[in-house]
């Protein structure tokens, strides 16, 4: 119940502190609708919370969170698309102008993939499944990495080769490629580093990341 009392409290602090000096913009927001400009898709880890990275306020940017912060190819089959289902709606629904896919270091989804005997574990139902979506650039990143790197300089490579691939996916899909070459939507690769605060941004041609100044 501790928990669950830290958020009656954290809701109380919000309260009496955040929400006298927003309670405009929230109403505003109530009256008038959700105009985001900008869409993020990041990872569910609690440490990488994009409105707090990008100390945005309510209404700026629409995102939505999955484990390791992928986005699917296309595929029209099936039911069930969360991820799929949210860049519809942000890109046709609210026209927004920028995609970011917002990975960040030592995410444990990736730790999971690169650790076989979890990711092929006879419970995982949905993680492994979710986290195949990887497998075409888990070899190149890998060699990428070189033979001498770390558990974390492999890992890394990964989070960075993760994010590209998320880029090249988001193509597939018709309604964003069209918008791309019309230049009405941008793609963004971001990397934020829980131990540091740094945030690193993909270069649109190289792919490489480099500090955001």
């Amino acid at each position: 119940m501790r928990e669950v009392d830290e958020l009656v409290t954290g809701y109380r602090e919000f309260l009496s502190e955040t929400w006298p000096r927003q309670a405009a913009l929230y109403r505003a927001l109530a009256k008038e609708g959700q105009s985001p400009r900008v869409m993020i898709i990041a990872c569910c880890d609690s440490r990488a919370d994009p409105a707090a990275i990008f100390n945005a306020k309510p209404g700026a940017l629409f995102v939505v969170r999955n484990v390791a912060n992928l986005v699917p190819p296309f595929e029209p089959h099936g039911s069930f698309h969360g991820t799929s289902a949210a860049l519809e709606f942000a890109v046709k629904g609210l026209n927004v102008e920028h995609i970011v896919v917002l990975g960040h270091a030592r995410c444990g989804g990736i730790a999971a993939f690169l650790d076989e005997r979890h990711t092929h574990s006879g419970d995982q139902v949905f993680i492994a499944p979710w986290l195949s979506i990887l497998n075409s650039v888990r070899a190149e990143a890998l060699q990428a990495a070189g033979d001498g790197s770390d558990a974390e300089g492999r890992q890394r490579a990964l989070e960075h080769a993760g994010i590209r691939l998320s880029i090249k996916n988001l193509t597939s899909f018709s309604f964003i490629k069209e918008r791309v070459a019309n230049r009405t939507l941008t793609l963004h690769g971001a990397y934020f580093d829980i131990a540091t605060g740094a945030l690193l941004s993909a270069e649109p041609e190289s792919g490489a990341f480099e500090p955001v100044s």
